[in-house]
């Protein structure tokens, strides 16, 4: 492996140093304040690998002598040989110092400040170093120790320790095309270790949503947990309750949307986290359910590596589908009919699912347009069929028809198998099809009639 050789160069160029280095000691413990340098012949990241945009953010702030660092993700993966979908910058330039520099520039965000810097559809996130809260008298945090605003601006050192984990807090300078690691994430990424940055239980209880970073970082790169960050996420789960239902969708997003989907989902069941984003998938989740989330995450997998899109609605009426099964089957005891069923079923199921996790309504409606439609599709009475097959929600909802065919509702094969004929016929074939099921139908009540007589 590539980063292989590039470690143990590092470490034997660190061993063969004389710096001395100086500790501090600080509320999570003592800690080394000189960072390892690794110098621009000791590592193997090149600028060819990286975002042309990002470039020009970083050669930019640098003309304007501001401290100019490619951080996080991209400088991780690039190390691993990866392709990174995001290169962010850090910087001692605050956002509106930043704002002034680019013209195609953005801010946002109350909780972290931050500028965005827009080229077409790449987005290069600009991100102000940040020091921890005791440097500001704790201002933005709750009484339990939950971060609720994150403006409190530092040097360098102060940003790399305010990070979550060890492996996002390195650094790539501009100036000298070095790597400026304070915190030892080489050795975790060589490890192939998630480690969070200070005390596990305060850095949770900062932030909540690091549990669910943890297991996305660990699904993606296929890293283990280390052993105090496992321990503390299965001792603090329900912190993720307080968590705002509106920034869960997009973490859910991030767990189930970037090819690591299975690995995310077995994770998140083996840490107890599952019913802390979708509690009633986690109650319903038999031998049925369970197989059939996990077919749509493999599917979904498999769509990103063929480079499909993803419809985020599909992929939550998946997640949500074993809980709307169980209603369903409830309420067939009633008397009503399937489409009625699959109404009420959905619209139940929605409703307490934005308890926790708050569902745009622009995918809510075709989450339950799909699972109508699974009422639709199996009535092919006369001419019904014609009408669904240009139904801007027909190719999602027979795509979820298959996907419960192939995760065990045997019953479903002869309905798959005549919705996948019809689309591949012509019109007046399609129109046979219609006619010729319509024909069987009535055939079968006559048969029916004639039976009950022959009893009388």
């Amino acid at each position: 492996m590539k980063f292989t050789a590039f470690w143990q160069r590092v470490t034997r160029n660190r061993k063969n140093r004389k710096t001395a280095r100086n500790s501090r000691s600080t509320d999570r413990g003592v800690i080394d304040s000189a960072p390892n340098i690794i110098h621009r012949n000791e590592h193997v990241l090149s600028r060819k690998e990286m975002s042309e945009h990002a470039l020009k953010v970083l050669y930019r702030l640098k003309k304007a002598r501001y401290e100019s660092y490619l951080v996080g993700g991209g400088v991780r993966d690039l190390l691993l040989g990866l392709h990174p979908k995001d290169f962010d910058v850090a910087t001692n330039a605050t956002p509106e110092q930043v704002r002034k520099l680019f013209g195609n520039c953005r801010l946002i965000g109350r909780r972290f400040r931050l500028a965005h810097v827009h080229f077409g559809r790449e987005i290069i996130e600009v991100a102000t170093f940040r020091a921890s809260h005791d440097q500001a008298g704790g201002e933005g945090v709750t009484k339990d120790g939950m971060i609720v605003r994150d403006n409190v601006y530092g040097t360098l050192e102060d940003d790399a320790w305010r990070r979550d984990f060890t492996v996002n807090a390195l650094y790539y300078n501009i100036y000298d095309f070095s790597i400026v690691d304070y915190t030892d994430g080489l050795k975790d990424i060589e490890s192939k270790t998630i480690r969070i940055i200070g005390d596990a239980k305060e850095r949770l209880q900062e932030d909540p949503v690091r549990m669910l970073r943890a297991i996305r970082f660990a699904a993606k790169l296929n890293f283990k947990i280390e052993a105090s960050l496992s321990t503390s996420i299965k001792a603090n789960i329900n912190l993720l309750d307080g968590v705002p239902v509106a920034r869960l969708f997009e973490e859910v997003l991030k767990l189930f949307l970037h090819g690591h989907a299975v690995a995310s989902y077995e994770l998140l069941k083996e840490y107890d986290l599952l019913k802390h984003l979708f509690l009633q998938t986690a109650e319903h989740l038999d031998e049925y359910g369970d197989r059939f989330v996990t077919q749509a995450l493999i599917n979904t997998d498999l769509r990103i590596q063929q480079k499909k899109p993803i419809a985020p609605a599909f992929l939550y009426a998946a997640l949500l589908w074993p809980a709307v099964k169980h209603y369903a089957d409830e309420l067939k005891q009633e008397d009503l009919s399937l489409l009625q069923i699959y109404q009420i079923a959905g619209q139940t199921v929605l409703e307490k699912q934005l308890l926790q996790i708050l569902i745009p309504k622009r995918f809510g409606i075709p989450m339950r347009e799909i699972w109508t439609m699974q009422a639709r599709l199996a009535s092919r009475k006369g001419k019904r069929p014609l009408k669904l097959l240009p139904h801007p929600r027909f190719r999602a909802s027979y795509d979820f028809l298959l996907l419960r065919e192939q995760s065990g509702e045997t019953q479903l094969k002869e309905l798959c198998q005549w919705w996948t004929d019809i689309q591949e016929v012509s019109e007046e074939e399609q129109l046979a099809m219609c006619k010729k099921l319509s024909s069987m139908s009535k055939n079968k009540g006559k048969r029916k009639k004639r039976s009950k007589k022959l009893v009388e």
